[in-house]
């Protein structure tokens, strides 16, 4: 079963799985899958076309957003279509505060953060357990490392580097908040090296992160803090 408010408006080939709250005036729009147990709203807005410059009135009709478990969307948030991508998607576990923008063709993994009044441009890619401040912007095809930290009121042109923490005009620091938060006590040393001195990891769980991350970089053709 589903909590649904009365004043929500749940268009056509909109799926819902079990346990989600979906609190007063939060419109979703269609195709839109989402999973159980989310708690959205009020007044989020999810299933609007994309804000693309290049062709404003584009047809969305078959833009799919896919939303995971155990997410907290909170009030005024706006996920929007893709647009040049299949997808928008966010995963599991993810907190979306108060006013976060979640752009076409944004990909959000698990255990992503985003704070008040950030906003992301399109086909950005937030990677597992990345934590972005308080009224943050991010530049379109950037990506976020995982378990990295964006500083509040911060304007994002580069891609971040997975562990790490950016403050602009500064050199990366070492996010040991996240280091602790998710079990990765055990590999300081190597993630200390790897953000400080760019050298590459010894231990496979932590090369498999940063190997997701690289290809990631690779294919956006941005460039990296350091």
């Amino acid at each position: 079963m589903n909590e649904i408010d009365a004043t929500c408006i749940i268009g056509d080939n909109v799926e819902l799985g079990i346990g989600n709250k979906l609190l007063p005036y939060t419109v979703i729009y269609g195709p839109t899958k989402i999973g159980d147990n989310n708690i959205i709203g009020p007044h989020a807005v999810i299933g609007t076309p994309g804000q693309d410059t290049r062709n404003p009135r584009y047809d969305s009709s078959q833009g799919l957003i896919e939303i995971g478990d155990n997410n907290i969307i909170r009030e005024f948030a706006a996920i929007q279509k893709p647009c040049y991508q299949d997808l928008t998607k966010i995963g599991n576990n993810v907190h979306l505060m108060q006013s976060v923008h979640v752009p076409h063709d944004a990909i959000l993994q698990d255990d992503v953060i985003i704070t008040p009044m950030c906003v992301l441009a399109g086909i950005t890619k937030l990677l597992k357990g990345a934590n972005i401040g308080m009224g943050s912007t991010i530049h379109q095809h950037s990506v976020v490392g995982q378990y990295s930290l964006i500083s509040m009121g911060a304007a994002v042109t580069k891609n971040i580097k997975p562990f790490s923490i950016y403050i602009p005009n500064k050199k990366l620091k070492v996010n040991y908040y996240a280091i602790k938060k998710f079990g990765f006590e055990n590999f300081t040393g190597e993630i200390e090296d790897y953000i400080m001195e760019d050298k590459h990891p010894n231990s496979s769980i932590i090369i498999d992160i940063i190997e997701e991350y690289q290809q990631l970089h690779i294919n956006s053709k941005r460039g990296q803090y350091q």
